[in-house]
């Protein structure tokens, strides 16, 4: 943790150069770090939509649970409207900071009923008096979500994907937060549920003001719904930029090739646009490349980019891309 760093009063959520290396065993009792989150820094206002896109293994959902402290992060700053989140102050901060989980078949408990599911933040935080109190918030939090009443006595088995995950939304919103973590909150799900699932977090944007970091690795779906998008390659943000100004002008050589394999449904569009193919694998974080760990993959890459890495700089509008050489 840095002490220099001073927060923006203008961010609800805001983080600076986090980084999340995990131990591991390479032999002879000797340990290597492995590099999951390197240096990543973002920061989210009140009520907006942050996406954060990247292949499978780039660390994404590491730097989710990393905000929570469900990982000790390893070093950099996180704040939380103005306060610096650490294991101290978490605790009083995670009726406000909740966490929609991937996978919605694990992430419920198949022995408590949805009634028990929901409620069960509200009995953490004692956040009602009576035991009808209780009842009609999680009645209430059911409806936001568009469950039924007589859900409430079912078990998780008993219900199909997108329910099981409106059941986990609602847990989530059980302590009445103001920004949540969408991990991969749709990917498991079918495309016309996705749909709803997504309409339904914007609607309850607009109602509660919620600010969301939305990690994902479904472009169209990001799009969507972000103000502005985060792209992630190998630990490292390589792009930040608003939404629509991303999409149109990507200007990171990783984020070129992500947006190129997007499908388009017009069959004429899509003949037009050219894909751009990467060659090579992705290095593993436990042996990263010096410099630019994207050098590898690129067909920009000089010597400069084995030598340094290079950090984000903005090229306007807020437009920020680590890169030397675009």
């Amino acid at each position: 943790m840095s002490d220099n760093f001073v927060p923006n009063k203008e961010y609800l959520v805001e983080v600076n150069n986090l980084k999340q290396y995990f131990p591991i065993k390479a032999g002879f009792g000797k340990t290597i770090p492995l590099k999951a989150v390197d240096g990543v820094s973002f920061a989210i206002k009140p009520g907006e939509t942050l996406g954060l896109v990247g292949e499978s293994g780039c660390g994404k959902t590491t730097v989710g649970r990393s905000l929570l402290h469900l990982y000790k992060p390893t070093s950099g700053d996180i704040f939380y409207n103005g306060q610096r989140v650490d294991e101290k102050s978490i605790q009083s901060m995670r009726k406000d900071m909740q966490m929609v989980f991937q996978d919605p078949y694990s992430s419920l408990n198949p022995r408590m009923t949805v009634e028990d599911i929901i409620g069960e933040p509200l009995d953490v935080h004692k956040l009602y008096t009576s035991k009808g109190e209780r009842r009609d918030k999680i009645l209430h939090l059911m409806e936001l979500v568009g469950l039924n009443a007589e859900h409430a006595t079912r078990y998780a088995h008993e219900f199909s994907g997108g329910q099981r995950q409106r059941i986990g939304i609602a847990r989530a919103l059980a302590t009445n937060p103001k920004f949540i973590i969408c991990d991969e909150a749709v990917s498991a799900l079918d495309v016309s549920i996705q749909a709803q699932v997504i309409n339904m977090f914007e609607e309850l944007q607009d109602k509660l003001g919620i600010a969301y970091l939305f990690i994902a690795h479904d472009l169209l779906v990001v799009h969507h719904i972000s103000d502005r998008i985060a792209v992630m390659y190998l630990g490292r943000v390589v792009e930040i930029a608003d939404a629509d100004e991303l999409n149109a002008s990507p200007i990171h050589p990783y984020t070129q090739s992500l947006l190129s394999a997007v499908p388009y449904p017009d069959p004429k569009m899509a003949k037009e646009r050219q894909r751009i193919i990467l060659e090579g694998d992705v290095p593993s974080p436990l042996h990263m490349p010096t410099g630019c760990a994207f050098r590898t993959r690129c067909k920009y890459a000089t010597e400069q980019c084995a030598k340094e890495c290079p950090t984000l700089t903005d090229r306007g509008n807020g437009h920020q891309v680590a890169c030397w050489n675009k």
